[in-house]
């Protein structure tokens, strides 16, 4: 990049030209967020509209290759694509876990073909992935898991089970974790795309706390699964998983906020504000945390994009991230005080920031428990002896 200002300048003439008025409120219901895939509906034109345009660009994978359905930015091209978009607080085109987490492990791990065929759909929105990790007994130690591809020639077929499935209900396909050799424990796992449409595949949503739930029981009864669509080394699927965790970490660690424009006081204000001192210094001092947690978050990333990143940096985030979005949340119930106890009106948007301080409670154990990120932490990064 030659002139970052140029740039800086150009990224902002478009997006005044092209993120209409309805993408720059900050996002209030399921509802708001583009998830795409084939069965996705907009919720208004606005939001297709807005998808488009970014398609277009390449914005909605900014820093991907052009090849790919990028824009080929450069990090520095990058940061200042995040800044403009937060200025004036742009709702992003598309969420997919198909980008935060999929992408870059294809980009790493995937052949040509794999990455010219699954990426530019991900890029224009057209297929929604979800995540077969998990599975009843086989949380944190993973590689216990037993969900099983048998060999056929030319294809696996995978019979087993897996749990927290995010959007398995809603999703196209599943990047999974299947393990093809009974032998050895930890290489004999290998990572495996195929169509959630496909014969045998079924799934069961989970009804947590809070009322209603992404998580789904997602269940493999002689599933067809074609061999081109292996992903790395057969056996060598937990190299593909492990990358891709660190990705799933950052991606639920920016629940925890540092977005300048939508500080949760700057939030309250918009909903009237708070009267009582001592809770209005509660949430300055939050805001104070969540704003140093998006500079540590720039610098995090910074350092991944030349090269210099932590390996257990993604578990730091994690953790940090998802403490404070928790503490978020308390807050916001603290400030509604009686009134955001309710469960079903309009007037409370259906029990929304009851049903999202629900929600936090699982983000302690997604992605890896707080306890999981606090020995990895002790270990790796501040080199504590073991117990």
């Amino acid at each position: 990049m030659s002139d970052p200002d140029a740039f800086r300048a150009e990224a902002r003439a478009w997006l005044e030209a092209n993120c209409p008025p309805e993408m720059r409120a900050p996002v209030q219901s399921e509802e708001d967020v583009c998830w795409g895939g084939r069965n996705f509906k907009f919720k208004n034109p606005a939001q297709k509209a807005w998808l488009e345009a970014c398609v277009a660009k390449g914005y909605t994978v900014p820093d991907w290759p052009v090849a790919y359905g990028g824009a080929g930015l450069t990090p520095a091209e990058a940061k200042i694509w995040r800044e403009e978009m937060q200025r004036i607080g742009a709702r992003p085109p598309l969420s997919s876990f198909g980008i935060w987490m999929l992408g870059p492990a294809l980009l790493k791990f995937g052949t040509e073909e794999q990455k010219v065929h699954y990426l530019g759909q991900v890029a224009r929105g057209e297929i929604r992935w979800c995540q077969g990790y998990s599975e009843p007994g086989s949380g944190s130690d993973l590689v216990s898991l037993q969900t099983f591809g048998e060999d056929k020639g030319d294809h696996w077929v995978v019979n087993g089970q897996k749990i927290w499935t995010s959007y398995a209900d809603k999703a196209d396909w599943i990047f999974c974790l299947v393990r093809t050799d009974k032998a050895n424990k930890y290489q004999g796992i290998s990572f495996l795309l195929f169509d959630m449409a496909s014969p045998g595949v079924s799934t069961k949503p989970i009804l947590l706390i809070s009322g209603n739930s992404p998580f789904c029981e997602t269940f493999f009864d002689n599933v067809s699964v074609p061999k081109e669509q292996l992903v790395g080394e057969l056996n060598r699927g937990w190299d593909v998983a492990k990358y891709l965790l660190g990705h799933e970490r950052e991606m639920i660690s920016g629940a925890g906020g540092g977005d300048r424009m939508n500080t949760i006081g700057a939030i309250l204000s918009r909903n009237g504000g708070v009267e009582d001192p001592l809770l209005r210094a509660e949430l300055a001092m939050f805001d104070v945390d969540a704003l140093a947690y998006g500079a540590m978050g720039e610098k995090f990333l910074d350092e991944v994009k030349v090269g210099k990143g932590h390996p257990a940096g993604s578990n730091m985030m994690k953790y940090a991230g998802t403490e404070l979005n928790k503490r978020r949340h308390e807050l916001l119930m603290a400030a509604g005080g009686s009134a955001a106890l309710e469960w079903d009106s309009a007037a409370s948007n259906g029990g929304s920031r009851a049903r999202g301080w629900l929600r936090t409670k699982a983000n302690s154990i997604e992605g890896g428990t707080s306890e999981v990120m606090l020995n990895v932490i002790a270990k790796r990064i501040l080199d504590l002896p073991g117990a």
